[in-house]
């Protein structure tokens, strides 16, 4: 049998200090055991972004890169692909035509739309010739990316198809002051009029890709410290925030995961698969396809339908899949409500060897060798329900309850880790290690090129001396951004000392294992002076598998909280029918029946949580 071997993943660098001069208290500094003697250097072909791109493209030209699921009679059918050497040429080509509107070195060029090929040309082509990319959220409104395009100046948007209408809406304001739109596609006759009567010129992406390729121009690389992308992040309140983050930055992040990855046994290579849906205007995405395009693997694209996600996986049959919790839930969900159909025998096979396989890991055991026999009998149809080749799923976003990361571990045949991170941070600052049992429920340590830290909320009771050791996570370190966007004031509110103040609540071990606990922002103080961390509350109510999603308020004059509560309309129609209820889902969601359902579900999750429960719940759809 292995032994359990306490691995160490994490060096203290800092020790805390108590609170002085009105400053608070903070905690001591961790960083990646990779970094013990300092951040590593930056390889000379990886200083920027476009550093990156270039090197693959020459070191694997004929590897696939990109791959889409083009529709026929509106069913999309098997994956096409592009090749890096493809993908070159296409970059240089849009480039080109971008010189001819214009468009100089720092400029700002949008790109607006799902994920696609056409996203990440239009993104290198701006990496190659030194212009901003600016992407504008695919499930924002037309007001955010109005004042987006305004705010950052943007000149020309990439765009799909289905958006334009969106650009040339009379509440789309700002878009007077674009040169183009370039589809990712084409656009109708009647769009393309529309943009004429104000001036702006609408191409289609043939079209641009032709005006590049009749007049090329050589690519004009960027320095490291320019600014590579302003991420917008819709932060709590108010106008979306402008995140600049720097060429030299992503190149840290694929250089920090690449030395993470090669810890491991199991090395990723050109044959690896990405399967993208998280939208590539968050940082998420963004940061693990570089991270693929610099090892020569593939990535390919979600159809445009997440709830067909799996019809993608089965097709495509990726090697690694990149979450948030309510992926990972649903998967859960499906997996349970698999269970549930089988006979008693089958069920009580399956948890046995469930059991015996998650002691094992605990003990010390290994994905692979804690139970072949249970993976071969039980587990391995989870893993064909994903595709049958995942060998790493990762869930961010927000924190995963240790039952669903218990249940993954076991159950996929694959590794799985968590992480935490913003987009201020470029993505994930601290990373979860595959087969530690001991980090399951936490974010992880550092990443190879941050340092943590806690520092004293007095408000809210967390002291980073105290036991356990708990403040806002601080984070400093190579990946953190510039700055807001002509927000100078903000930036110098969040960034004090060299240190990013993420607003986050953690929860820090003695050996640097961060879990985050709370949000210091999102809090309300009740009339009776208690302070409520709604998150938490929404994180803990919304597990049962009869609710699809809640949203908890608060009133500081109030003594209560209310919540919202929107059923699982499938998991609720299941357990109508075995109830007796009949009728249409919003029928079935106005029974008593259903309302006391949910409000044991409820009360059980708070019970299981140690929450108490102070919320008067309003169940409907």
């Amino acid at each position: 049998m292995e032994g359990a071997k306490k691995q160490v993943f994490t060096i203290q660098v800092e020790d805390g200090k108590p609170g002085k001069d009105g400053r608070p208290a903070v905690g001591p500094v961790f960083r990646n055991i990779l970094a013990k003697d300092g951040f590593p250097p930056l390889d000379p072909d990886m200083r920027t972004s476009w550093d990156v791109f270039r090197t693959a493209a020459g070191k694997y030209p004929d590897n696939r890169m990109l791959g889409w699921r083009p529709f026929k009679d509106g069913v999309p059918g098997p994956y096409l692909w592009k090749s890096y050497k493809e993908v070159y040429e296409e970059v240089l080509q849009i480039g080109s035509a971008l010189q001819q509107l214009g468009v100089q070195p720092g400029s700002r060029v949008g790109i607006y739309g799902s994920n696609c090929p056409q996203w990440v040309v239009a993104m290198q082509a701006c990496n190659g010739y030194s212009i901003i990319c600016v992407p504008l959220y695919d499930t924002l409104g037309a007001g955010a990316v109005d004042y987006i395009i305004d705010h950052a100046e943007i000149d020309v948007v990439f765009i799909q198809d289905k958006k334009i209408k969106e650009i040339l809406s009379p509440n789309c304001t700002s878009a007077t002051r674009l040169k183009a739109l370039v589809a990712f596609t084409s656009a109708n006759n009647e769009q393309i009029k529309d943009a004429e009567q104000i001036g702006m010129k609408v191409y289609s992406w043939n079209d641009f890709l032709k005006m590049g390729k009749d007049k090329p121009v050589q690519p004009r690389p960027p320095q490291p410290n320019d600014t590579c992308t302003i991420m917008y992040t819709s932060g709590t309140s108010g106008q979306p925030k402008g995140v600049m983050l720097s060429h030299e930055s992503h190149g840290m992040y694929v250089k920090g995961v690449d030395l993470f990855m090669d810890q491991f046994e199991d090395k990723m290579s050109t044959e690896d698969v990405f399967l993208s849906f998280l939208p590539l205007a968050h940082i998420l995405d963004r940061m693990i396809e570089e991270y693929f395009f610099h090892k020569g693997a593939s990535v390919g694209y979600y159809h445009g339908d997440l709830n067909a996600l799996r019809d993608d996986l089965m097709e495509l049959k990726p090697t690694l899949l990149v979450g948030v919790p309510r992926v990972y839930e649903k998967i859960y969900e499906g997996i349970l409500k698999a269970l549930a159909d089988l006979r008693p025998l089958r069920r009580v096979i399956f948890n046995a060897l469930y059991n015996r396989k998650l002691a094992s890991m605990k003990a010390g055991y290994t994905q692979k060798t804690a139970s072949p026999f249970a993976d071969m009998l039980a587990f391995r149809k989870v893993k064909a329900r994903l595709g049958g080749r995942l060998r790493l799923l990762i869930s961010g976003g927000a924190p995963l309850s240790t039952e669903i990361e218990e249940f993954m571990r076991v159950t996929s045949c694959a590794y799985f880790i968590q992480g935490y991170g913003l987009t201020e941070t470029l993505g994930p600052s601290t990373v979860g290690y595959p087969d530690d049992m001991s980090l399951v429920g936490t974010a992880g340590v550092a990443a190879t090129f941050t340092e943590l830290r806690l520092e004293e909320v007095p408000e809210m009771g967390y002291d980073p001396l105290g036991v356990p050791s708990r403040g806002e996570i601080l984070i400093r370190g190579s990946t953190v951004f510039t700055g807001y966007y002509k927000n100078p004031e903000l930036t110098n509110e969040v960034m004090v000392d060299g240190w990013f103040h993420t607003g986050d609540i953690g929860e820090m071990t003695p050996d640097g294992i961060l879990k985050v606990i709370d949000r210091k922002k999102n809090i309300f103080k009740l009339s009776q002076g208690e302070y409520v961390a709604v998150e938490y509350l929404e994180k803990v109510y919304v597990f049962p598998p009869i609710i699809e999603d809640i949203w908890v308020y608060g009133d500081s004059y109030k003594s209560m909280l209310v919540a919202v509560v929107n059923p699982h309309e499938e998991n609720t129609m299941k357990w109508a029918g075995s109830n007796g209820y009949k009728g249409s889902f919003s029928e079935i969601c106005k029974s008593e029946g259903l309302k006391e359902h949910v409000l044991k579900e409820l009360a059980a999750a708070a019970q299981k949580n140690k929450v108490r429960p102070s919320i008067h719940f309003y169940i409907g759809h």
